[in-house]
């Protein structure tokens, strides 16, 4: 049995009964669709036949109309049709009621509501908490600047994502595409733990960063210096913690190859050289640290920006 939409969509004087199909009925004005929409100035303005002479199902008088969409997209979709002082536009907090909704601008001609739901889904918050599910809903919405952008934002968590529900709006292939996009991501980082040019030609000298070699030059720094020569700067082995985070950091890019991870990294590296009370490092590890891992994190994003998403659109 039909049950009647809420307000706005139940008003007696409207001209139209639109039913959505789980069987609500929307009451609307035919003016305000068609001026949202060329379809239904189309549609509406198509000749009527005879009273009898056709089999299109009517009700109190009026035409009813099946769609095909829910109840749920109708309302959102109506409400961005009418005007704002009979109805307030709907939220778009949910991804999956965006893409749907989305569906349906494109299917009734609504560039509007089709622009307004793109921005949504492009909410900086949703992309920082759930880049996969963006990712996932993006690709199926074929925005290609927002697909693209999830990618990229995915790098900040480790290469095998959890299972999602949305994992069922994109096929293997495309699944397929962000991993490998992903790995290339991870390789094109991975030099930078390795040749730390970087590092050297930022600072000119290693009298510019004394604070990596406090061990040589502190008598009271009990911090100590690795002997192994990976992280070793002008013929010199840096300071323990120092070589330490340069480790961490090159195991960690090969999962989540971003600059968030380098700085998240920093900040961890920071908090335990002033929890150990060095008289040398803890003063000044904060303002060093941030220093090399927003560098650090720089050189990363340049190089994951030069990888490409491969997938058309």
């Amino acid at each position: 049995m039909a049950t009647c939409a809420s307000p706005p969509f139940d008003h007696a004087q409207a001209d139209v009964i639109l039913r959505s199909a789980d069987g609500v009925e929307f009451r609307v004005f035919k003016l305000f669709l068609s001026l949202a929409s060329p379809f239904f100035e189309t549609l509406f303005g198509l000749p009527q036949a005879p009273d009898g002479a056709t089999d299109q199902e009517t009700k109190d008088g009026l035409a009813v109309i099946a769609m095909s969409e829910d109840s749920k997209t109708l309302d959102s979709f109506f409400r961005f049709c009418y005007p704002s002082t009979l109805a307030d536009d709907p939220s778009l907090e949910n991804m999956a009621d965006g893409l749907s909704l989305l569906a349906a601008a494109r299917k009734y001609s609504l560039d509007l509501i089709e622009k307004k739901v793109c921005q949504a889904l492009a909410n900086p918050k949703v992309l920082e908490t759930e880049p996969i599910r963006y990712f996932a809903i993006a690709r199926n919405a074929r925005l290609a600047h927002e697909t693209i952008t999830a990618a990229r934002y995915t790098l900040r968590q480790p290469l095998i994502p959890a299972q999602f529900s949305e994992i069922e709006l994109i096929t293997a292939s495309e699944l397929l595409a962000l991993l490998t996009y992903h790995k290339n991501c991870s390789i094109a980082v991975q030099p930078l733990t390795k040749n730390l040019e970087w590092l050297t030609d930022h600072y000119g000298s290693r009298d510019a960063c004394i604070w990596l070699f406090s061990s040589y030059y502190q008598g009271s720094c009990g911090c100590g210096q690795v002997t192994d020569n990976r992280f070793s700067l002008w013929n010199m082995s840096p300071v323990t913690w120092w070589a330490t985070y340069m480790q961490e950091i090159s195991e960690l890019l090969m999962d989540s190859p971003s600059g968030d991870t380098v700085r998240t990294a920093a900040d961890r590296t920071i908090q335990t050289v002033r929890s150990v009370g060095c008289p040398i490092c803890s003063g000044t590890v904060k303002e060093n640290m941030t220093e090399v891992s927003n560098l650090l994190a720089l050189k990363v994003d340049e190089a994951v920006a030069a990888i490409q998403l491969e997938m058309d659109f």
